[in-house]
């Protein structure tokens, strides 16, 4: 099966900043793609180049079998694209966005109804179609500007931080709209700071400083880490931090709020002594248990692992 999507060698720069750093993709028709890193590691620009809203300052790249770089206006009714940020017309309710997009698509009058019934539906808006988009909630105005997206039903989706600022509630309904439009066979490729979103996406590419760095399935991600993961709800985190950062075999300590987790290199055998050295200085344990390691431990160790490479590299 040929790509939908497939970049070589694409960078774009900025001055002398390379956002994006020689990224080779391939991406097959009907795949959810996940794009994951820290801020400044080049998602956002990624999307943007393949959307064709950038010039392509090296290598090549296509999208639906068309050129990013002498045929950026034929992608654009090939995708829909929508951006971190709200950028539909404040003023206008939310069937009124609608139309207002089916006719900038040049969707027909008759398609428009049945879209426009039918997205309304699909999103969940359809008694707050009257509202200005301006007065909707934020999870409201994410779907809204989804089904904007789709009115002139793109095969591919290019979404920017889509459920950043939204409360867990809408961000559970906005994927399960992404679901069906997945099973429905959309390409998705969709950027995200939630390390549970990365998790539900066919594959996941890892952006670090502009480059990808791991391209791979959630599952293999997660055995790309060493050890087994134990969590410990110690009642002094930061004491409890500095004493188990010592104990032969623990090889990581990442801290989740007021809980410690630790990369071991035997859980079972480590996790009663990590107990008892922690009780030996005097700190008391909540819970402590062998836990399966989540793509949230996969991605910091990662990015621990890619910074500490990058500083010996400096340092030569």
């Amino acid at each position: 099966m040929s790509a939908i999507i497939e970049t070589s060698g694409l960078s774009r720069l900025f001055k002398q900043n390379r956002a994006v750093d020689n990224l080779d993709l391939e991406i097959q028709p009907g795949e959810l793609f996940g794009l994951v890193g820290p801020d400044g590691a080049g998602k956002t620009t990624t999307l943007r180049l393949l959307a064709g809203l950038l010039y392509v300052t090296e290598g090549s790249a296509s999208v639906a079998g068309f050129d990013l770089r002498t045929q950026p206006e034929s992608i654009k009714p090939q995708i829909g694209y929508m951006a971190q940020e709200f950028s539909l017309y404040a003023k206008l309710s939310v069937l009124e966005n609608l139309r207002f997009f089916a006719e900038l698509y040049n969707v027909s009058k008759t398609e428009q109804k049945e879209r426009t019934e039918r997205l309304l539906t699909f999103a969940g808006l359809t008694e707050f179609k009257e509202r200005r988009a301006v007065h909707l909630s934020g999870g409201m105005q994410k779907k809204l500007a989804l089904a904007c997206t789709l009115i002139h039903q793109p095969p591919i989706l290019l979404l920017d931080e889509p459920t950043t600022g939204v409360d867990p509630v809408s961000r559970r309904e906005f994927w399960n709209i992404l679901t069906e439009l997945h099973l429905e066979g959309t390409t998705i490729i969709v950027s995200t700071p939630y390390m549970d979103e990365a998790d539900r996406c066919s594959r996941v590419g890892l952006m670090y400083a502009g480059k990808l760095m791991v391209c791979d399935t959630p599952q293999n991600i997660r055995h790309q880490i060493e050890g087994e993961l134990i969590e410990i709800f110690p009642d002094n985190w930061q004491a409890a931090h500095q004493i188990v950062s010592t104990i032969p075999g623990v090889l990581e300590v990442q801290t989740y709020g007021e809980a410690l987790h630790l990369l071991v290199e035997d859980g079972e055998n480590q996790l009663p002594k990590i107990e008892t050295a922690l009780k030996q200085e005097g700190i008391h344990i909540n819970g402590a248990r062998l836990a399966p390691k989540r793509m949230e431990e996969a991605f910091i160790s990662l990015i621990r692992r890619i910074e500490s490479e990058a500083e010996e590299i400096a340092d030569e």
